[in-house]
């Protein structure tokens, strides 16, 4: 089974989503469970049955309240002569609230499924993969201070469609096919106790926040061939060109500065063919241009030699791309998911700028929020000047 969107390498940057340096920074949470999905696949009206699976999350640093929680969880089941496995890999925030001895939460988790090919009614062929949603929430009861009782009910909303033939996969949907599906969990969380990070003690024991190194980038991007990692379309082209915020947040790794990434592009052209089939194959040899534009909040930047004249780095971002018509196909969605891989250099100009240069791995796709999910993975050269913002002083509170 292929999963042609981004989530997977989306989800590894988790761990810097959640501010490790907040001052009321919680422990890590590990947890495993036992689950029951009220319905299977292909569990239609009068042929309904359950399946059976298991669960682990890791629940990253809270920051007032909120953390990033990454679950991964497998099911098995089977109905109407069909044999059933799959998985789903979701990540999303968590908020949590104390009350009493018993901590509550709640969640909106995202990310993709996967299926096995035969789980339709008969054992039909059936699509593999499926933009996957998970809502609900439940109740840590707490037995000594490292474990606790986890109990957990959830919705999981997938659009999984059967296909006509393995040869001709093009989706369709029977009447009944389910979308939501109840998902309850019962299991085990431990969490280890981890000191604060990101203060130090200054004078009488007060904390010392220290200046913070952040700058923006004005850049552009722009693609100039195409290759398969995720995506299975190569006749689009695609310039974009906005403003990325780098702050150095999570100290250092691999000898590299660690920062967070955020992005927004004002300005994206899309340039597909005029007309194409419902996998994005050009049945014209017009292009037309599609304007749209992009947000990534989610990101990470190593910088190396940071304080020197040359400066390498590596970044990745993932976000969401829009568009004023459906992109690559006519079948498939106005909204897709991004995900940027680049490296390169900074080269320094003066004190406050710097001038960027590098190649980068641009790569849409909609996750199978429907059934046509072409998706692209443009090679693209990218340039900017950054520009270094003042730290504010040194507080103590």
């Amino acid at each position: 089974m292929r999963l042609s969107s981004p989530f997977c390498i989306l989800l590894c940057l988790s761990p810097f989503i959640s501010s490790a340096r907040a001052e009321d920074s919680a422990p890590y949470e590990l947890s495993g469970s036992f689950t029951y999905l009220t319905n299977s696949m292909n569990g239609i009206p009068e042929a309904r049955h359950r399946m059976l699976g298991g669960e682990a999350a890791v629940g990253f640093p809270a920051w007032h309240h909120l953390r990033f929680q990454l679950d991964v969880s497998t099911f098995t089941g089977k109905n109407l002569g069909a044999s059933q496995t799959g998985f789903a890999i979701t990540g999303g925030p968590e908020y949590e609230q104390s009350l009493g001895r018993e901590r509550f939460f709640a969640h909106a988790l995202f990310g993709e499924a996967g299926m096995n090919r035969y789980w339709g009614p008969n054992a039909t062929p059936g699509g593999t993969a499926s933009f996957a949603v998970l809502l609900g929430g439940g109740v840590d009861t707490p037995i000594n201070r490292h474990f606790a009782v986890r109990l957990e009910a959830d919705t999981s909303h997938t659009n999984f469609a059967l296909v006509q033939s393995v040869k001709i996969p093009i989706p369709y949907t029977i009447p009944g096919l389910p979308r939501f599906i109840g998902r309850f969990s019962a299991g085990m969380v431990w969490t280890p106790r981890l000191a604060e990070s990101g203060a130090i003690t200054g004078p009488s024991g007060v904390y010392n926040r220290l200046p913070v190194e952040s700058e923006l980038v004005y850049e552009s991007t722009n693609s100039f061939g195409h290759y398969h990692v995720f995506g299975v379309t190569w006749w689009s082209y695609l310039n974009v060109a906005g403003v990325e915020y780098d702050r150095h947040s999570w100290g250092r790794f691999i000898g590299a500065r660690a920062d967070y990434v955020a992005e927004f592009l004002p300005m994206v052209i899309l340039r597909q063919p005029s007309k194409t089939d419902i996998w994005g194959n050009p049945q014209s040899e017009q292009h037309t241009a599609v304007p749209g534009l992009g947000i990534s909040p989610i990101g990470i930047r190593l910088l190396w030699r940071d304080h020197k004249r040359f400066k390498p780095y590596y970044l990745v971002k993932g976000g969401v791309i829009g568009f004023t018509q459906k992109a690559l196909s006519s079948h498939a969605s106005y909204e897709d998911f991004s995900l940027q891989q680049s490296t390169g250099f900074q080269l320094k100009l003066t004190d406050r700028w710097d001038l960027r240069a590098g190649v980068s791995d641009f790569h849409f796709s909609n996750g199978f929020v429907v059934p046509s999910n072409p998706g692209i993975d443009e090679m693209a050269y990218t340039a900017g000047l950054c520009y270094h913002l003042r730290p504010g002083r040194s507080r103590y509170w």
